[in-house]
């Protein structure tokens, strides 16, 4: 297999046209959908890493930040911690920490919510939404250039076929029982 090297998309350098991964080393015989999902995997986490990076290296932040900043954006009243963590599908101590520095660094606020003391909610500060509106265009660049290798057809019937796999993945926790852990068997000791 000769490495030929080419342009990436992802990140600007070269790199061998035939990537080794997870998905490309199963056998022909292992079951189409654990190769899918290797692939789908490889490619988010190879996404992700370089959101990562350009976050850090441009704008000094992180992707949890940027996205709870996201949040925030959508929602001009705000929301509460719960609401935050909820979105974000991270414990409440983490939107916490992230509140906490956004709140010092002066990009969020803490609103108290009309009716209940000890409620309140997170809103962006005009320069919070300034920041924001900024990395989220940069963002949506980056977004673009990622996916540039794809035509518009391809895009949206990768996306269309993503939609189907969600409407069917929204079910099934609900339909699958829990199952509980194997229990290993020891051996006791007589004596």
């Amino acid at each position: 297999m000769a490495a030929a090297s080419s342009s990436s998309p992802l990140d600007g350098g070269s790199e061998p046209a035939e990537v080794s991964d997870l998905e490309s080393r199963l056998v022909d015989d292992h079951h189409q959908a654990l190769k899918l999902w290797l692939r789908l995997l490889s490619c988010t986490n190879r996404i992700e890493a370089v959101v990562r990076n350009r976050l850090r290296s441009e704008f000094a932040t992180t992707l949890p930040r940027f996205d709870l900043l996201a949040q925030l954006e959508r929602e001009p009243a705000g929301l509460t911690m719960g609401e935050l963590s909820q979105r974000l599908m991270v414990t409440g101590g983490n939107v916490t920490g992230i509140t906490d520095q956004l709140e010092a660094e002066g990009l969020v606020r803490r609103a108290p919510q009309p009716g209940d003391r000890r409620a309140f909610a997170v809103q962006l500060t005009p320069a919070g939404r300034r920041q924001f509106r900024r990395m989220a265009a940069t963002h949506e660049q980056w977004v673009v250039e990622l996916f540039a290798g794809w035509s518009a057809d391809e895009k949206t019937q990768v996306q269309d076929l993503l939609s189907v796999l969600k409407r069917h993945l929204a079910g099934v926790d609900h339909a699958l029982p829990a199952r509980p852990p194997k229990k290993t068997r020891t051996k006791e000791r007589t004596s």
